[in-house]
């Protein structure tokens, strides 16, 4: 019984799709299949990374006092993201202001005397090495104490926090990981068999699912190869898009290589039906057929036919009128 439906189905589409020929096709508007020299890509795949990514790390000693911000908060840049116990800071600062109000008096005073000759060079040299010595201790003092506050350095998101409230802090410690999403770029390993024509042509695009492809902004290519892949290392700079784009997402990469021919089409005229593409064939006795197609690229209002058709054949731009005229000259056999 299944053969029976299965051989019925098969006569019924090749009715639809060689239809005999008909006075309605005369009045379809007609494309021919042509070859055209086009841009030819290569396509591979890429890693999506941060320009800045980076760990802030701790400048001065100190407890942890406050964590303000977790893993995935958005920061803004200068936002006070930690805070540590500043209680040595801060003595070190009161001590370091004294110092400096006391050599700033000498100063002033062994100033006021030298010029009526009482005191000696030596004494007015030594107050002044005085007062510059304990300006930088201050200065260092001051930076001390504001190190114990510590600043996302640019808008981002955190990826990574380091460090649990009441923990010591040294210097060099890591306390926060984070990257920003205003700059991205690529990473792709290119086969040394193409990078001659990467350096050359210098045009690429991502292509990231349906979204239109994005154009680079600029390529950077390493001067070296991988010496266990034979890949050279490239980074496609992205410009600001709407797209959602994050940090180790895989996506596709299209360099230009060149020029080549492609058979295309108006992209008006390809048909989709799930998981069939096809085109409507107009033959010279005006017989209407649906005619599968293999499709390649898209060049603007146009697409590149890889298989199932030939140069110089004509094909229907309103493929719904083609569609119906196929299936009323089948319905009159």
């Amino acid at each position: 019984m299944n053969k029976v439906i299965l051989a019925v189905t098969l006569l019924l589409t090749s009715m639809v799709q060689a239809a005999e020929p008909n006075a309605g096709s005369a009045s379809l508007e007609l494309a021919s299949a042509t070859l055209e020299s086009m841009p030819n890509h290569q396509y591979l795949d890429g890693t999506v990374e941060a320009v800045n990514r980076s760990t802030v790390s701790a400048q001065t000693s100190g407890q942890v006092k406050e964590i303000l911000v977790d893993v995935d908060d958005f920061v803004s840049k200068d936002q006070v993201i930690v805070r540590l116990h500043d209680t040595p800071q801060r003595t070190a600062l009161e001590q370091a202001e004294a110092q400096f109000k006391q050599a700033n008096s000498d100063h002033e005073r062994i100033a006021s005397i030298f010029k009526k000759g009482v005191a000696t060079e030596a004494e007015m040299e030594k107050a002044e090495t005085a007062l510059t010595s304990t300006r930088a201790a201050l200065e260092s003092a001051q930076e001390q104490l504001n190190y114990t506050v510590i600043k996302a350095p640019y808008t981002g998101i955190v990826m990574q926090r380091h460090v649990e409230p009441g923990e010591t802090a040294s210097q060099g410690t890591p306390l926060m990981t984070g990257v920003s999403l205003e700059k991205l770029r690529v990473s792709v390993g290119v086969p040394q068999t193409l990078i001659n024509k990467v350096r050359e042509f210098d045009t690429a695009f991502i292509l990231s699912g349906e979204e239109p492809p994005i154009p680079v902004t600029k390529i950077t290519v390493y001067p070296f190869a991988d010496s266990t892949s034979g890949t050279f290392e490239v980074r496609l700079e992205l410009p600001e898009t709407k797209q959602q784009l994050y940090p180790g997402m895989f996506v596709k990469t299209a360099f230009l290589t060149g020029q080549r021919e492609f058979l295309t089409v108006p992209t008006s005229s390809i048909v989709y039906r799930s998981e069939v593409t096809g085109i409507y064939v107009v033959k010279e006795s005006g017989a209407v057929s649906l005619r599968h197609i293999r499709v390649g690229n898209h060049f603007g209002q146009r697409t590149a036919i890889l298989a199932g058709l030939e140069p110089g054949e004509q094909v229907a731009l309103d493929p719904v009128a083609a569609g119906i005229m196929a299936r009323q000259a089948a319905g009159k056999e």
